[in-house]
């Protein structure tokens, strides 16, 4: 019976939408070498695994966009989006897996038994492998992205709040990819209508 690993990319940036995948190994198959937690891995390292994993894994992505992190908060986001990534591997399987592991320490409610992992990503290969597709597939999300609103860096921060972005927030001022219940994004938005704080 399948098991998927899930992991999520983007909880802390300022900009963009938060991505899951679910991702089940099939250990029959040899699997790529060198899977780890995404953050440990180059961004080179990360697009050949990703890819590697997309061709002898079985995966699903899920995204929750940032109207929807403004509207539930960027916890209750992460979970739909985990949910939604569920939902997207089920449709491959033909059912739902059979259990999943979800790095860290809150379950989504999903239509199988959860069992969370602290540091999962460094514990557990599918874990892993999620962490990795999702960082990879949320990264190339903000390349695009990137495209359209090219003064932020985001090709290189991938939203978050590094200094080049601050300061491209401060000059250019948001766009409708920033969450604005975040607070640097939030506080810029206050200023800028007049609403400033002590």
């Amino acid at each position: 019976m399948p098991v998927c690993g899930i992991d999520e990319a983007g909880r802390g940036p300022l900009a963009g939408p938060v991505v899951a995948a679910a991702v089940v190994l099939d250990l029959a198959k040899p699997l790529p070498r060198g899977i780890n937690d995404s953050k440990q891995l180059d961004r080179p390292t990360r697009e050949r695994l990703a890819d590697k994993l997309r061709a002898r894994a079985l995966i699903g992505v899920g995204a929750a966009t940032v109207e929807e992190i403004d509207r539930i908060n960027i916890l209750q986001a992460t979970m739909l989006a985990m949910r939604r990534a569920v939902d997207a591997l089920a449709a491959v399987l033909g059912r739902p897996p059979a259990h999943a592991l979800v790095d860290g320490n809150r379950a989504p409610t999903l239509p199988c038994p959860v069992q969370t992992i602290v540091d999962g990503d460094a514990l557990c290969l599918s874990i892993a492998a999620a962490s990795i597709i999702a960082k990879v597939t949320r990264d190339r999300m903000m390349c695009e992205l990137a495209a359209l609103h090219p003064h932020y860096g985001w090709e290189r921060n991938a939203g978050y709040g590094t200094p080049e972005h601050l300061a491209a927030l401060e000059q250019h001022g948001p766009t409708p990819h920033h969450r604005t219940s975040f607070r640097p994004v939030e506080q810029l938005r206050l200023n800028l209508a007049g609403g400033f704080e002590d």
